[in-house]
């Protein structure tokens, strides 16, 4: 047996027994498997079944001549890839160039010698090997570059010089919503792709029929179903004419890119909160400061009042008690400035994250005593409902005053706001293990758009307010295990309640 042969079929096909036996005798030892047919239906009816790699064909038989068979063979796409070399008596040029013509590949003539039909089946056998095996391979590439492209995030398409789509991979028809099997050979612009987008349809015609590259970010592509998404689109040409065109989704992308310039802008907020912040201390600071160097000249002032009273008892009576009113005045006045001051250097003075045990009585009592100027400026009166049970927590003292005094600021501006008269109440409430406080005012109450984000940062329905009180207050509460919570006033108004852990001081701090 050959080593040049694979073990390749040979249909012989020759209405002479005598010619089919020498063609036997020629090819047998080659390692070629034979098989014989002896006229054109015969020939047709064996190719289909054993599909031979080659056929020697008789041109002249009865009935189905050879070049009618050839014909059929390649007329069938099962049979249309056999080598056919035709074997006749014919040497006209006419007759060669017709089998040629109708797909034979050679043209032996009659009689042939044996070492020219061994000769050339074995070249067209070799080049029906190489032929077969460069398809396979060519298949074989086509499949990876199928799965390459179908692996890859863009959406692709091949395109020819009219816009047709020759190829597409698996993300452009997800992408698109239209299958392979429903566009393939047909044009791009039938998909409606990009409806109205007059400009970007004629540049994508411009690139099908002359070349001409096109990069376009962020266009609207519309899908089957009409859905709107946003990509990026570049197109070049190819060589052999067409173009390559690519689409990226950027939905995820933009996305990403909203909730980044929202993080920017929460980050600038919480810069401007800090900035906010880091002003209020320093302010508390010089607060602290100024409430010192004041008091300092109140103090004496009441002193001199007091060696007042005593240097006037020498004065006639009459005009020794109307200066002695009037400096006892003076003195009550100093005291009560000084006093204000104190509770100011109280208030401003940073907090030490230290807890101690108190009753609610006790720390609102200081507050309704610090909010007296502000009652003044308002001119709304403050009342404390406090609750005969005392209401032990255990906080931070100046954390929650703070709170509180907020509270009831917030409280008077607005009822003066609404021209009332009602006071601002703050009620004392003990209910199971929360004890707490709750600041009700007769005010102009809050714009439904306000409540919705009420304890966000920067977040007020005061004209020119920062925004920042209730959202602190909120943390503190939050801090202490509490909250604060707000809901309108009946009558009109606002009720804001705060809450905290109950404390027993006879538990001890651990079971707070």
């Amino acid at each position: 047996m050959s080593t040049e042969s694979g073990g390749e079929q040979i249909l012989l096909v020759d209405d002479n027994p005598t010619n089919l036996q020498v063609l036997f005798k020629t090819l047998e030892g080659s390692g070629y498997r034979l098989l014989a047919a002896r006229d054109g239906e015969a020939a047709l009816y064996t190719a289909k079944r054993a599909k031979p790699s080659l056929i020697l064909l008789d041109v002249m038989m009865p009935g189905m001549d050879g070049f009618e068979v050839c014909e059929k063979l390649k007329a069938d796409p099962e049979t249309a890839d056999i080598v056919v070399i035709f074997l006749s008596a014919l040497t006209d040029s006419q007759s060669k160039v017709h089998g040629l013509a109708i797909g034979g590949v050679d043209y032996i003539a009659k009689p042939f010698q044996s070492d020219e039909v061994l000769a050339r089946v074995r070249t067209h056998i070799k080049l029906h090997r190489l032929e077969k095996a460069l398809a396979r391979r060519n298949s074989e590439l086509e499949d990876e570059n199928q799965r390459i492209l179908n692996a890859v995030e863009e959406a692709i398409f091949g395109l020819d010089v009219e816009g047709r789509i020759t190829s597409m991979n698996l993300r452009a028809a997800q992408l698109t919503g239209w299958p392979q099997a429903d566009v393939l050979g047909e044009s791009l612009f039938q998909l409606e792709l990009f409806p109205g987008d007059t400009n970007l349809n004629e540049a994508l015609l411009m690139l099908c029929e002359a070349g001409v590259g096109l990069r376009k970010n962020n266009v609207a592509l519309s899908n089957r179903e009409g859905l709107h998404i946003p990509v990026d689109l570049s197109g070049a040409p190819r060589s052999g004419g067409g173009a390559v065109l690519v689409l990226r989704d950027i939905s995820e992308w933009l996305a990403n890119q909203r909730e980044l310039e929202l993080a920017r802008e929460a980050m600038d907020q919480q810069r401007q909160h800090m900035a906010h912040i880091e002003r209020l201390s320093t302010g508390g600071e010089m607060a602290a400061g100024i409430a010192h160097e004041v008091n300092q000249p109140l103090t004496a002032v009441s002193n001199y009042a007091k060696v007042a009273e005593r240097l006037i008892s020498d004065l006639p009576s009459e005009k020794s008690a109307k200066l002695k009113d009037v400096l006892e005045k003076i003195t009550i006045q100093a005291q009560r400035a000084s006093a204000v001051i104190q509770r100011m250097r109280s208030y401003v003075k940073k907090p030490s994250g230290a807890k101690t045990e108190i009753t609610l009585q006790e720390l609102l009592k200081d507050v309704i005593s610090l909010a007296e100027v502000d009652s003044r400026v308002n001119g709304i009166r403050v009342t404390l409902k406090p609750n005969e049970t005392p209401l032990w927590v255990y906080v931070d003292e100046v954390q929650i005053q703070q709170v509180a005094l907020n509270l009831i600021r917030n409280a008077m501006e607005s009822t003066a706001k609404a021209d009332s008269i009602i006071p601002v109440a703050v009620t004392l409430f003990g209910e199971g293990n929360l004890y707490g406080f709750e600041v009700s005012d007769r005010g102009a109450g809050l714009d439904p758009k306000v409540e919705e984000q009420l304890f966000s940062p920067f977040v007020s329905s005061k004209e020119g307010g920062m925004g920042i009180g209730l959202s602190v207050s909120q943390s503190i509460m939050q801090g202490h295990g509490g909250d604060i919570r707000y809901r309108p006033h009946p009558e009109g108004g606002a009720i804001f309640r705060c809450e905290l852990p109950a404390f027993s001081p006879t538990e001890g701090v651990e079971n707070a």
